[in-house]
């Protein structure tokens, strides 16, 4: 998800959150990248990883406003990991 979507305050009955569609991410461990992924049209994603420990973030990211992670994930042995983050858009 990305958010706010929109400047200014929340409104009623307005979503200040979509699905960020069509967007790449790296997928780091201690050893440096293992993987990328991109995001489907409802900003979903799937994906098989050895378990251990990932950071999650943007592809090629430069900076600017917003925050696209990293965001950490465990994946452990025998589970589905499943996970939400959402990225700030830096919009205000």
């Amino acid at each position: 998800m990305i958010s706010p979507i929109h400047g200014g305050p929340t409104r009623l009955g307005v979503p200040d959150s979509r699905p960020l569609a069509n967007v790449v991410f790296v997928v780091e461990n201690k050893q440096g990248v293992v993987t990328s992924f991109t995001t489907d049209e409802q900003g979903r994603f799937r994906l098989s990883l050895d378990p251990g420990h990932y950071r999650v973030s943007l592809k090629d990211r430069k900076g600017g406003i917003g925050r696209y992670g990293p965001f950490d994930v465990d994946v452990v042995a025998g589970q589905v990991t499943k996970v939400q983050w959402t990225c700030d858009s830096g919009m205000r």
